[in-house]
């Protein structure tokens, strides 16, 4: 094992302890900057379920406290399980298309029910994962972190210009400021600043921003003061039913969230410590987001993923070490038992969110062009590339195209992701190379 004291300089060493008073802020660094998108899921699929207040904040609860342990699993490591890197956890977007249609044809417990079959599925895909490895070169799974990356920049947008929910004052000139103000702090601390303050640029960024939202009124501060103070979420208060038609959508989804795992395990090593993941921490880290989804289908909270913001935060850093991002999952899981810091946390403006994920999702786009600038760039992988990234992304812009497909069908080739991910693999094995041209 690798020495946990090793010079600070060496920071992009996964063994490498700061000391505490450097690790736990870099730790609740990473927490804030997966918050709003992991308790955004259970607030949307409690929308669509019609829950009350006081359920929502129990799926809320559920999502936080599975997010620290599948956070727990990656980092820490038990057996083969756990990719044993800096990884972050937390509620996928990416089932939301599938969850929202099973709500209405077969309920909440479906949900819960398909989380738990496609947590084991997944489990399953992570132990041949490394043999399969060699369909996803870095041609592909770069393709797959890029995609993720410009995907996901529109939700930053979304953020800095409000929220995705759109509010009435959707796009006002307060929340752009405050977006901007964020960026400039953390950009400014970045590359001006130096030691602690430039590795915490997006933790600072995000508390100036919100002591900036206070006086402007944009701080909820009435779900600080209703939360309570402790509270233990509640296993399988909506049952669980197993649907044929939701465990079908979720498997499948769970193989897209598979491929995503490859890319944000190869985008944090290639942005971190500049090199290629291994293949014991490719089928470790697929088989801990399998395990970390079967827990949240237990706990009453949706399937996790690997969390794409942190691996922009771990390329912005330079921060390699899994040990702060376990302080970071141990803060995750109190957040889960304690509704009060969940509440302070969730209280930070939208604006300020998207100031930060804007270039943290940049950056975990820079991480797919930093991946793909390994690969050469003759006609073939040229194709490759325009042929997944427009046809997905371009599907997912456009829904619209495929208005007229059975649902199921629309649901995945407009989810952005999958139609790039498997036309990237599907080119790569068909198409020759230039010198089987020649």
């Amino acid at each position: 094992m690798a020495n946990k004291n090793l010079k600070p300089e060496q920071l992009d060493q996964t063994e490498y302890m700061p000391p505490l008073r450097e690790a736990i802020p870099l730790g609740i660094q990473h927490v804030l900057a997966m918050f709003a998108g992991n308790v955004t899921v259970p607030i949307i699929i409690a929308a669509a379920a019609g829950l009350g207040t006081g359920d929502t904040v129990l799926l809320i609860q559920a999502a936080l406290l599975a997010s620290g342990i599948a956070t727990l699993i990656q980092c820490v490591g038990f057996g083969p399980v756990g990719a044993r890197l800096p990884v972050v956890q937390g509620t996928s977007f990416s089932f939301i298309p599938v969850m929202l249609p099973v709500i209405q044809l077969a309920g909440l417990p479906a949900i819960f029910g398909a989380t738990v079959v496609s947590g084991i599925f997944h489990f399953t895909l992570g132990t041949v994962i490394g043999k399969v490895r060699k369909l996803i070169p870095p041609l592909v799974s770069g393709i797959v972190v890029l995609a993720i990356g410009l995907s996901l920049l529109p939700v930053g947008i979304k953020y800095a210009a409000g929220g995705a929910n759109m509010p009435a004052d959707f796009g006002s000139l307060p929340h752009w400021m405050l977006a901007i103000f964020v960026m400039i702090v953390i950009l400014g601390l970045k590359f001006y600043a130096q030691g602690f303050l430039a590795r915490s640029s997006v933790l600072i960024g995000l508390i100036v921003g919100y002591l900036l939202a206070l006086p402007m009124g944009m701080v909820n501060l009435a779900i600080v003061s209703e939360a309570g103070w402790f509270a233990l979420p509640r296993p399988f208060r909506y049952g669980l039913v197993f649907d044929t038609t939701a465990i079908i959508g979720m498997c499948l989804i769970a193989v897209v969230s598979a491929i995503e795992t490859v890319g944000d395990i190869s985008g944090i090593t290639r942005g971190g410590a500049g090199r290629e993941a291994t293949d014991r921490e490719i089928t470790g880290g697929t088989m801990a987001d399998g395990v970390g989804t079967v827990f949240a289908g237990l706990l009453g909270a949706m399937p996790n993923t690997t969390y794409s913001q942190n691996v922009g935060l771990v390329a912005l850093t330079g921060i390699m070490s899994r040990h702060v991002v376990t302080i970071g999952a141990v803060f995750l899981i109190l957040a889960g038992l304690i509704p009060k810091i969940g509440a302070i946390v969730s209280s930070i403006p939208n604006a300020v969110l998207g100031g930060a994920t804007i270039i943290m999702f940049g950056m975990v786009a820079s991480a797919g062009l930093n991946i793909l600038g390994e690969v050469q760039m003759d006609r073939r992988n040229m194709v490759i590339i325009a042929v997944s990234i427009g046809v997905g992304l371009g599907l997912q812009a456009v829904p619209e195209a495929v208005q007229y497909l059975p649902e199921t069908a629309r649901i995945l080739l407009t989810s952005g992701l999958l139609p790039a991910a498997f036309l990237a693999i599907f080119l790569n094995l068909v198409l020759p190379f230039e010198k089987d041209l020649d």
